[in-house]
């Protein structure tokens, strides 16, 4: 996920500032976008690889308490790994709950 990110911080404003006067860009010197025309990322991709990164990383938990059990990891590297899949799961937690608020704000909405 923080890959995806990533691609926002080669975003500036002053390299839009030089290309302004082009009609073929936008404000942040990128290729503007027609309407209905797919430019990358969409929501669904994005929420599905969260959840895939959080059940990989739930998972990574799960085997290093194994490994610890078994003998062949210390106690430092299961802490690191269960913690990691703490915030991963509270993170999905707090989306989820803020989908599920906006998703609420939108049915009380009068047509």
């Amino acid at each position: 996920m923080i890959d995806k990110i990533q691609n926002v911080s080669s975003l500036s404003l002053s390299n839009g500032l030089d290309e302004i006067g082009s009609e073929s860009t936008s404000v942040f010197g990128a290729r503007a976008a027609t309407p209905g025309q797919n430019t990358g990322m969409d929501f669904a991709s994005v929420m599905g690889d969260m959840a895939t990164d959080t059940m990989n990383s739930l998972k990574g938990a799960e085997a290093m308490s194994f490994k610890a059990i078994q003998g062949k990891a210390n106690t430092r590297e299961v802490v690191d790994a269960v913690l990691e899949a703490q915030q991963s799961l509270q993170t999905a937690m707090a989306l989820r709950d803020k989908i599920v608020s906006a998703y609420l704000e939108i049915t009380k909405m009068q047509i």
